[in-house]
């Protein structure tokens, strides 16, 4: 297990960034290591980020060095989406949960033994992970992406005709205050949250995937009047800040898995912004 700490940044100060500083601060580049997890503690919201890419044995979830914590849940819940066409099976206390592509697990707080393992470790599978703090134990819950209920949204016209699939949130997979899912771009659509909205009551991660390895996202962040942008590869995450826009656009399609935390449990609440007030 790695974990790496981040700490939250003040958007006066994020001005001054040059690119470099930028992508240090905001985008984690490689998550997904075989036979590792690899995970990073953000200071907003206390969120965790990680990927796992079990092989010949399982990996187990812990870090008690960095959460003084005697077991990885013991005050956190976790969302868990295997992204690979490899099958996955997650061990929660003894009791296996296969996830094929685009599953999702939720593990809810005091679950002491959690394991991460494929089914076949010559296509193995790719799990990210979302993880927040929470008060609450709620029950430990897969829901296949056959079971999650779509939303269409935009339009062709609009170059962001995409489906929205929800998984944990307040009427689907219970949790205190994480809240997951994916949307998946149509072929020839490239934009997503655009015009684009913020949070400040939430913070928000994007992991970029189903990338061909020559495509990028352009993901533009900042306050809606001094946006910036990043570069992002394949299976690459982004952190937005409360204070931040967050949307991208793509050399082609791709899927993206979201993943909130903060105050606010309300998936639509949301302050959007008008198109003449970026810059």
């Amino acid at each position: 297990m790695n974990m790496e700490v981040r700490y939250a940044t003040n958007p006066t100060d994020a001005k001054q960034y040059d690119g470099e500083r930028l992508r240090s601060e905001f985008l984690i580049e490689s998550l997904f290591v075989e036979g590792e997890v690899n995970m990073v503690y953000s200071h907003y919201d206390r969120v965790i980020t990680g990927g796992a890419v079990p092989t010949v044995k399982p990996l187990k979830l812990e870090d008690s060095e960095t959460l003084k914590t005697e077991f990885f849940l013991e005050r956190r819940e976790i969302g868990i989406i295997n992204i690979s066409d490899g099958k996955g099976k997650v061990i929660v206390n003894g009791e296996t949960f296969e996830l094929n592509k685009r599953d999702c697990l939720y593990v809810g707080r005091g679950n002491e033994d959690v394991q991460l393992d494929s089914v076949d470790a010559s296509q193995p599978a790719r799990f990210y992970l979302a993880s927040a703090t929470a008060h609450k134990e709620y029950p430990t819950k897969k829901l296949p992406i056959e079971e999650a209920t779509p939303a269409k949204l935009g339009s062709d016209a609009e170059s962001n005709n995409r489906t929205i699939y929800k998984y944990i949130h307040e009427d689907g997979l219970q949790s205190c205050q994480l809240m997951m899912g994916m949307t998946l771009l149509a072929p020839n659509n490239m934009w997503n949250t655009m015009p684009p909205h913020v949070h400040d009551r939430r913070m928000e991660a994007y992991l970029y995937f189903d990338m061909d390895e020559d495509s990028r996202v352009f993901h533009f962040m900042g306050k809606p009047d001094e946006t910036r942008h990043m570069v992002v590869k394949n299976e690459q995450v982004v952190l937005s800040p409360p204070w931040s826009i967050h949307s991208g656009v793509g050399t082609n399609n791709y899927t993206f898995i979201w993943a909130m935390a903060g105050e606010n449990y309300t998936f639509t609440d949301m302050d959007h912004v008008k198109m003449d007030e970026l810059k």
